[in-house]
């Protein structure tokens, strides 16, 4: 199977499958999509939002629940600048930001890689 890099920032690159979840490929490698308390996500349903992240690079479409999610505030305007990890596949090479609130929907990056940063490779 295909793999995919996904960079998330201090040189740090997980290889994940193509079309692999996102959520389950950080997670897989320690890193977390939330910010806060991890009692609190819904596990992967699409219906917190505490996994949004910023990205760049080719992903699955939204699917109709994270449109809907991210419609619902403190997420405003549905897809765009954030996407769901819980509900996005890996289809290829990805830059990946969390920024700050506890929905991620902040301004300020808590991990990810610097402006024009490749991750290393």
């Amino acid at each position: 199977m295909d793999r995919v890099k996904l960079h998330v920032g201090g040189g740090q690159v997980i290889s994940a499958p193509r079309g692999r979840i996102l959520r389950d490929a950080l997670l897989d490698a320690g890193v977390s999509p939330h910010n806060g308390a991890k009692a609190l996500s819904c596990r992967g349903l699409g219906t917190c939002g505490t996994c949004a992240v910023e990205l760049v690079g080719e992903v699955s479409p939204p699917t109709r629940l994270e449109e809907a999610r991210l419609r619902f505030p403190p997420h405003t305007g549905g897809p765009g600048r954030l996407r769901l990890a819980c509900q996005v596949q890996a289809l290829g090479d990805l830059q990946i930001s969390k920024r700050e609130g506890f929905w991620g929907q902040g301004e300020g990056r808590v991990w990810g890689p610097e402006e024009g940063d490749s991750g290393g490779s």
